[in-house]
């Protein structure tokens, strides 16, 4: 019997993974019943879990990788790629802009020697200076 999931189906399961995991990790719910669900959890392993996508994508995706694969090991690449498709969704979906790259500028020194003796002194090499 062939085992193969069709990317039908694949595509399916990771949406499912994805939509529940994201329920219970980052919406409010129909009367807020998720937020008082997370308060209801409050700093207890459950509450902790729904507090990282990740950790909880792993635990939506274990039941539906045990259902569907045949061996341990099929159910083991099952349950990561479920929960690694979740992330990878939800990555891509993540509406957080992230701040622009800081930008480094050198401050413009001081007056420049104008007498030429304070210009080769200005010129000499100091023994902690970095190297060129």
């Amino acid at each position: 019997m062939d085992t193969r999931l069709s990317i039908t189906g694949l595509l399916i399961v990771l949406l499912a993974v994805w939509r529940i995991t994201h329920l219970l990790w980052g919406e409010d719910g129909p009367g807020d019943i998720f937020v008082r669900l997370r308060k209801f959890a409050g700093k207890s392993f459950l509450g902790r879990l729904l507090d990282c996508f990740y950790c909880l994508s792993l635990w939506i995706a274990l039941p539906l990788a045990w259902g569907m694969g045949r061996s341990w090991l099929e159910r083991l690449e099952l349950w990561f790629s479920f929960s690694g498709g979740a992330i990878l969704l939800e990555r891509a979906t993540a509406n957080d802009q992230h701040p622009p790259a800081a930008q480094w500028s050198e401050t413009p020194t001081a007056s420049r020697p104008t007498d030429s003796a304070q210009a080769d002194s200005a010129q000499e090499e100091h023994p902690n200076v970095v190297l060129r």
